[in-house]
């Protein structure tokens, strides 16, 4: 009589189970690392943008009187500081995901996408968490006079999540393969808190540097989270497509990269 070999779990099912728990394990873990071990933990992730922004607020009020649009200074620089940090946190997270994992990355049922995962979704929870508590706040405390337009402010969200998975993707390869570059770019990168319309409106700049600045993709998401707390404001400049486009892009280039050349970034140094 002949046996028959027992009935096995595709392989790929396997390795998808495996991945998801490790994925959850890596989670865990970031949370446990970025804001578990200082005091206060998420209550300084949600304090230290309020901060700023109430900074902001005070020092503005004083030179004048109303904000670029609408009555209320504190509304209108959370709309641009939100989603600025949104994207610099989790860009940089993204960015170091080798550089924050590579000890677990050798063992061989822990991926390199696996590590970019965890850290996008649990910076990307706590970056939500802390836009609503702010806005929330903001409009529980003041009178804003704004009407929140809630699928356009999550289109705002999702325009800062994809840039940011995007630039992170593709500097998480050139950070691990060339460690110059990482502070290069946080050298390159300190104009953006400038110049991505968290202080000024886009319209108020002056020609031709209104077309140059247009290229500036945090720009764009700025004016969509706007448009989404101010009905009369139309942000008519404002191009998702460019957003996603650029975001997307540079998603694909830095996984093609990463893909190849993961294992000689793990095994180098």
């Amino acid at each position: 009589m002949t046996d028959f070999p027992a009935p096995q779990k595709p392989v790929r099912a396997v390795r998808r189970f495996a991945s998801l728990r490790t994925i959850l394990a890596l989670i865990l873990r970031e949370m446990s690392t970025t804001y578990g071990r200082s005091p206060g933990g998420y209550i300084w992730a949600v304090l230290e943008p309020a901060l700023g922004i109430a900074l902001l607020s005070a020092l503005f009020s004083l030179g004048f009187r109303s904000p670029s649009i609408g009555i209320n200074f504190a509304i209108f620089y959370a709309t641009g500081m939100v989603p600025f940090l949104m994207y610099t946190d989790l860009s940089g997270k993204v960015a170091t995901s080798l550089l924050f994992s590579k000890r677990l990355l050798e063992y061989p049922t822990v991926t390199y996408v696996d590590a970019m995962v965890a850290r996008f979704i649990v910076n990307l929870l706590t970056q939500l968490m802390v836009g609503y508590v702010i806005f929330v706040g903001i409009l529980v405390i003041f009178e804003t006079r704004t009407a929140p337009d809630l699928p356009v402010i999550f289109s705002a969200f999702a325009m800062a999540a994809v840039l940011a998975i995007g630039v992170g993707t593709i500097n998480c390869f050139l950070f691990t393969m060339f460690p110059i570059w990482q502070r290069a770019w946080s050298v390159l990168t300190r104009p953006l808190f400038i110049i991505s319309c968290i202080f000024f409106l886009f319209e108020s700049i002056p020609q031709p540097y209104r077309d140059i600045l247009w290229y500036n993709p945090l720009v764009h998401v700025v004016g969509m989270m706007r448009r989404g707390f101010y009905p009369s404001y139309d942000a008519t400049y404002v191009e998702p497509l460019y957003v996603y486009g650029l975001g997307l892009g540079l998603w694909l280039i830095g996984l093609v990269f990463l893909s190849r050349y993961h294992r000689f970034l793990l095994n180098d140094g």
